[in-house]
C-alpha cells in the first residue's frame, strides 16, 4: 500500500489536525453519552414499557458488558478492516443501534442497546490507536488527555440535559438525540478521510516497521498488567459511580444535593484527564501512576476517616479517576509496537477491564447490603486502587521519560 493511499494517511498536519480532533472529541462524546442517558430518565422508562428498575438497569449495564465481551471481535475488525474503516463502523453502527433502542418496546430497546454496546467496542478500541497514528510523537499524550476528558464532558451534558429534553420530546427523544454526537463525528470523518479512505477495509499487515513480525501479546508482561491496572480503575470507578448518590444520602444528604455533590467526582475527572499529559511529559509515566493512585485512594479512605470532609475527596477522587483512565490509555500507546499489536494490546486490556467493572457495583452492593455498612465496600474499593497502582507501576516501569523538543 502506497504512503500516500488516503485509507493509510500519514501523521496530520495543521487544519486536518484541527478537524482530526473534532472528530475525536465528537467520537469521545458518543462512546458514553447514549449509555449514561438512560439513568436520568429511567423512571419514565420503566414507567412506559412496564418493566422493574432492574430491568431498565439492563439498558445501562448491557453496554459495559459488551465493552468486555466484544473487546476480541472489535480487535478483529480494526486488524481485518484497518482504524479508519473500523472507525467509521463503530460511528455508523452505534448511532443505528441507538436508532432500534427508541423505536419500540422492550424488547427493541435491549436488542438496540446490544447492537449499540458492540459497535461502541469498536470505538473504545480504535480511537487511542487514530490518536497515536495520527499525531505527532509529543502531542500524543496530550491528545489522549483531550480524548479522555471529552469521555466526561459527553457524560457530564447527558446527565445534565436528558431529564429536561424528556419533559417536551419524550424519553424515546431524549436518549436518541445523543446519537446527534455520532452523526457528526460520521461527518467529519467522511470529510476528512474520503469515502474511500473511510468505507473501504484495509487490513493491516501483522508487522512491525522494516518487516518484523508483531509478538504475540499473551506472552508480554506489560500487557498483563496493564489490562489489571485498568481493572482495578474501572472497579473503582463504576462502583464508586453508582454507589457515591446513596453513600451520601446515608451521610444525610437529600437526594438532590446527593446528585449535586457527586457529580463533582465526575465533573472533576475533566480536570485529571487534562492534567495528567502534563505529569507524563515532563515527569514520567509512572509519576503518574503513583500520583492517581494516591489521590483514588482519597474517596474510600476520606469517607471512612473524616466524611464531614466530602468536598475534598470528591474532588480529588474525582480528578484521580479522570488521570487513571487517561494513564492507561497513554500506556496503551506508549508500549510501542504496530498497529495490529497496539489494536490487540487495546482491546485485551479494556477487555478485561470492563469484564471486571460490571461487577463493581454489584460486589460493592451486596457488601453494603449484607453489613448494613459501607466500610467494607470502601476497603473493596481500596484494593481495587491498591491493585491499580502496583499493576500500573509495574507496566510503567519499562518506560522513560519522553524528551520533548
Amino acid at each position: 500500500m502506497s504512503p500516500t493511499d488516503p485509507s493509510r494517511p500519514g501523521r496530520a498536519t495543521g487544519g486536518t489536525l484541527v478537524a482530526l480532533t473534532v472528530a475525536i472529541v465528537l467520537t469521545a462524546a458518543m462512546l458514553r453519552a447514549p449509555v449514561v442517558a438512560v439513568a436520568p430518565v429511567a423512571r419514565a422508562i420503566g414507567d412506559d414499557l412496564g418493566v422493574s428498575a432492574g430491568i431498565v438497569g439492563l439498558l445501562t449495564s448491557i453496554p459495559v458488558l459488551c465493552f468486555a465481551l466484544c473487546a476480541p471481535l472489535a480487535v478483529a475488525v480494526v486488524r481485518r478492516g484497518g482504524p479508519n474503516f473500523a472507525l467509521t463502523v463503530c460511528l455508523a453502527g452505534a448511532v443505528l443501534g441507538a436508532v432500534i433502542r427508541s423505536s419500540g418496546g422492550l424488547a427493541l430497546a435491549l436488542v438496540g442497546t446490544a447492537v449499540m454496546g458492540l459497535f461502541l467496542t469498536i470505538g473504545n478500541v480504535v480511537v487511542p490507536i487514530i490518536i497515536s497514528r495520527e499525531y505527532p510523537p509529543e502531542r500524543i499524550h496530550l491528545m489522549t488527555g483531550v480524548y479522555t476528558s471529552s469521555l466526561n464532558i459527553g457524560t457530564m451534558s447527558v446527565t445534565l440535559a436528558t431529564a429536561p429534553l424528556a419533559t417536551g420530546i419524550g424519553w424515546r427523544g431524549a436518549i436518541l438525540v445523543w446519537s446527534g454526537f455520532g452523526l457528526a463525528a460520521l461527518a467529519v470523518w467522511i470529510g476528512l478521510r474520503g469515502l474511500r479512505g473511510a468505507f473501504v477495509p484495509v487490513p493491516e499487515s501483522g508487522v512491525l516497521p522494516g518487516g518484523v513480525p508483531s509478538t504475540s501479546l499473551f506472552r508480554q508482561r506489560s500487557t498483563w498488567v496493564l489490562s489489571l491496572a485498568f481493572a482495578g480503575q474501572a472497579f473503582a470507578f463504576y462502583g464508586v459511580t453508582a454507589w457515591l448518590p446513596t453513600l451520601l444520602a446515608d451521610q444525610g444528604f437529600g437526594g438532590t444535593a446527593a446528585g449535586a455533590i457527586a457529580a463533582i467526582f465526575q465533573v472533576s475527572g475533566i480536570a485529571g484527564a487534562l492534567l495528567t499529559p502534563l505529569v507524563t511529559t515532563r515527569a514520567s509515566v509512572l509519576a503518574a501512576v503513583v500520583i492517581v493512585a494516591v489521590g483514588w485512594l482519597a474517596v474510600p479512605l476520606g469517607f471512612l476517616f473524616a466524611p464531614q470532609l466530602w468536598l475534598l475527596w470528591c474532588m480529588f477522587g474525582g480528578i484521580a479517576q479522570g488521570g487513571g483512565l487517561t494513564v492507561v490509555f497513554i500506556m496503551i500507546n506508549a508500549l510501542g509496537g504496530d498497529e495490529r499489536m497496539r489494536a490487540g494490546r487495546s482491546g485485551m486490556v479494556q477487555g478485561v477491564g470492563y469484564g471486571v467493572a460490571a461487577a463493581g457495583p454489584l460486589v460493592l452492593g451486596a457488601l453494603h447490603e449484607s453489613t448494613q455498612a459501607w466500610t467494607a465496600s470502601l476497603l473493596t474499593v481500596v484494593a481495587a486502587v491498591v491493585l491499580f497502582g502496583i499493576a500500573g507501576a509495574l507496566a510503567a516501569a519499562p518506560l522513560r521519560r519522553r524528551v520533548l523538543a
